[in-house]
């Protein structure tokens, strides 16, 4: 799990300091539960960047994110049996470098006990494979062998991305992983539907705005000095489209926000609860 960066740098307030060790504190315990508390039912996410929320994460570390929503959800459900939730997603990574880079014998192979590993791959795939068409499927096959042997116990579910890079993009993706899905002889979870659909009542309600300082007008420099991190501005949600909204590309970053992972969690939660209740025979 990353840390949280502290856009006042490491001379911040006590308040900041004592809220990064809490972050700490927490991220440490929900490991162990996750990893060891017997007669929990486990989770598995496994993805990319829209898996992760690196930037949600900076911008309000106290969440709550995906992992946490999840869990809070099918909690809610008072038929449901306890649940932790582990996200290993990771921004950048497609299927190929998660084994180049031993991220998943590192991360992933020796988790215990797991019961669901839902698995969101393709977009970044897209990009850096020079045969996406014929690459991206073997590659999918390879994780979800090693996914088989390492977690015998573990229910695998293939997911569609969500509406990133356009539909013509989306629909290449996501009818591989269809085909792969059923060659392999597995459920397909399709999140595809539900997000399009959210983003209809307003296009860019589910995805936070990052964007160039050096493309700011100078002007407003004032203005987004509590948003910048790094070389970009950053926010949640549309707190600065009225001033800036006019800028172009201001919101061309479709990465979710916090309630574009809400959206992921309820629909995913409504996907799970199911398949526990099936599981605990009810």
């Amino acid at each position: 799990m990353m840390l949280p960066t502290d856009r006042r740098g490491l001379n911040g307030s006590f308040a900041t300091v004592a809220l990064l060790a809490a972050f700490l504190i927490n991220s440490l315990a929900s490991n162990h539960a996750a990893a060891e508390h017997e007669g929990r039912v486990q989770i598995l996410l496994l993805g990319d960047s829209t898996a992760e929320g690196s930037v949600p994460r900076r911008i309000r570390p106290e969440g709550p994110h995906l992992e946490t929503v999840l869990e809070q959800l099918l909690a809610a459900e008072e038929d449901l049996p306890a649940c932790d939730v582990i996200n290993s997603s990771l921004s950048g990574e497609y299927i190929r470098r998660l084994f180049d880079s031993n991220r998943y014998d590192r991360d992933v192979a020796k988790l215990p006990g797991l019961d669901y590993i839902f698995i969101r791959y393709g977009l970044n795939d897209r990009a850096r494979l020079d045969d996406f068409a014929s690459g991206f499927p073997a590659d999918f096959k390879k994780l979800i062998a090693r996914l088989r042997a390492d977690h015998p116990g573990a229910i695998l579910i293939p997911m569609t991305v969500i509406p990133f890079s356009g539909e013509e993009a989306s629909k290449q993706i996501n009818d591989l992983v269809r085909g792969v899905a059923k060659e392999e002889k597995l459920e397909l979870f399709d999140i595809y539907p539900r997000y399009s659909a959210e983003l209809e009542k307003g296009y860019n309600m589910l995805n936070y705005r990052r964007y160039p300082l050096a493309k700011i007008p100078a002007k407003y420099h004032e203005l987004v000095k509590p948003f910048v991190y790094g070389p970009s501005v950053e926010v949640m949600g549309n707190e600065l489209d009225a001033i800036l909204g006019h800028l172009p590309g201001w919101t061309g970053d479709r990465h979710p926000n916090l309630a574009g992972y809400n959206v992921i969690a309820d629909e995913t939660a409504k996907y799970l609860a199911p398949l526990l209740r099936k599981r605990a025979g009810k």
